[in-house]
């Protein structure tokens, strides 16, 4: 009985949730260049764009997914069908040996339009300031709910990423673009346009300094390296390294969106920095893409691409906290990929591969070259997703604390062996003290 009378005790919890405000009664329609139109309404801004559209099967963390750069330029489709029910926080960190200046991915919202399934129009988290629709329409992006996700998503699953165009407001009843009005993303240089224009360094009094070419890079990279104690200096995609190198214990390469054809110029320059420098190296998703074009491999577009947190890729080789035969849950998001080669360039080897596409999720250089170079398609950094590869950024930065400590160990003797044998004193003789009883 008294079982039942505490049943019956109200929920109080659901008035915790905050009110978004209703949603606007204005139309919006998602136009496929292959044809099919989608129609529901509009929760973002009132504006119309062009994009590529894609989708991606995360569960969680639409807020990093949206301020991710590698999504520049593109119509975002969440496959959830339930999105801004934890609302977003306030975006600002401190600049310090344990964050980077943001919480999110980026300070702006990345991708073109959202498009879900159905917008929650309460939300509720400790760290909430505002609604997913209020953020959109503060950032200029707009937004489509009550479309079905599932059906754009079999569709994109059966002929591929498909470019698109988010009509709002007036725009729904305008005629139907036609095959040329579409925007293609992927013939500009987005790597560029997200990339950092002037070097700057976080956490300058880390233990060891690692340079960071900018390709588009998501905060938790930046942050998964200065909690490792890095001093990390930022430069822009195209910076020449090779003018700098010797300053720096190690360099690494970070995603980015896009083409990786139309970084060409930091290619050729990567090429000269693997041919003649000994520090360690490690790239992401559009990073490892570099890495493997300066190696000697070919980058392919691929039909669907893979962005979601549940991919699973198995290691073919062991390096770190890696180990060969395992399989491990990662994070991605990526429209090309390196192709698989055989052989594979002399000096290097596969080091992880997709268990769903069989795609190469990874490379590494091999044990004879004397290189200690590494790339990965995936994510290990997460933000959101599976940690199962965090640690990898802990290999990275111990590589290059005990690259820093050997050079310093080889210049100590160098500077030994030159002193003339003359210069050495013999040490003065230890006077006995007697000890008296």
């Amino acid at each position: 009985m008294l079982g039942r009378q505490f049943l019956r005790i109200p929920r109080l919890t659901r008035g915790l949730a905050t009110q978004s405000g209703p949603l606007t009664g204005v139309p919006a329609t998602l136009h496929l260049k292959t044809g099919q139109s989608f129609h529901g309404r509009s929760f973002g801004a009132p504006k119309s764009i062009y994009g590529e559209t894609v989708f991606s099967t995360s569960i969680t963390s639409y807020t990093e997914s949206m301020t991710d750069p590698s999504y520049r330029g593109q119509i975002l489709v969440f496959t959830t069908p339930l999105i801004g029910n934890y609302g977003v926080p306030a975006n600002k960190a401190p600049f310090d040996s344990q964050d980077v200046g943001v919480v999110l991915e980026s300070q702006n919202i990345q991708c073109s339009a959202v498009i879900v399934g159905d917008v929650a129009e309460k939300f509720s988290h400790h760290t909430a300031v505002e609604s997913l629709a209020s953020w959109c329409q503060r950032h200029g992006v707009p937004a489509i709910t009550g479309v079905d996700t599932r059906a754009i998503t079999r569709l994109l699953r059966d002929q591929g990423t498909t470019l698109g165009r988010v009509a709002v407001g007036e725009d729904v009843s305008a005629a139907v673009p036609t095959a040329e009005d579409f925007w293609d993303p992927s013939k500009e240089n987005l790597v560029d346009q997200v990339s950092t224009k002037t070097p700057y360094e976080l956490n300058p009094s880390g233990s060891v300094k690692i340079a960071v070419l900018d390709f588009g890079a998501k905060a938790n990279i930046l942050r998964s390296l200065v909690r490792r104690d890095a001093a990390v200096t930022v430069l822009p995609w195209n910076y020449d390294f090779n003018a700098v190198r010797d300053q720096y214990d190690g360099l690494f390469l970070t995603n980015g969106p896009g083409d990786p054809g139309h970084c060409m110029e930091a290619v050729l320059k990567l090429r000269r920095t693997l041919d003649e420098w000994s520090k360690p190296v490690f790239g992401i998703c559009m990073g490892h893409q570099i890495i493997g074009m300066a190696a000697g491999l070919d980058a392919y577009r691929m039909t669907f691409g893979n962005r979601g947190h549940n991919q699973p890729v198995l290691a073919l080789a062991s390096a770190g906290s890696i180990k060969a035969g395992r399989v491990y849950v990662t994070s991605q998001n990526h429209q090309y990929a390196l192709k698989l080669e055989d052989p594979f360039p002399q000096g290097w080897e596969p080091f992880f591969i997709n268990c769903n596409d069989s795609s190469v999720e990874g490379i590494k250089s091999t044990v004879e070259s004397g290189k200690k170079v590494w790339g990965v398609q995936f994510h290990p950094e997460s933000a959101g997703g599976p940690l199962d590869t965090i640690e990898m950024f802990t290999d990275f930065v111990l590589e290059c604390k005990a690259h820093k400590l050997q050079a310093a160990t080889l210049a100590s003797e160098k500077l030994v062996n030159a002193l003339p044998v003359d210069s050495f004193v013999e040490p003065l003789a230890i006077p006995q003290i007697a000890v008296q009883a």
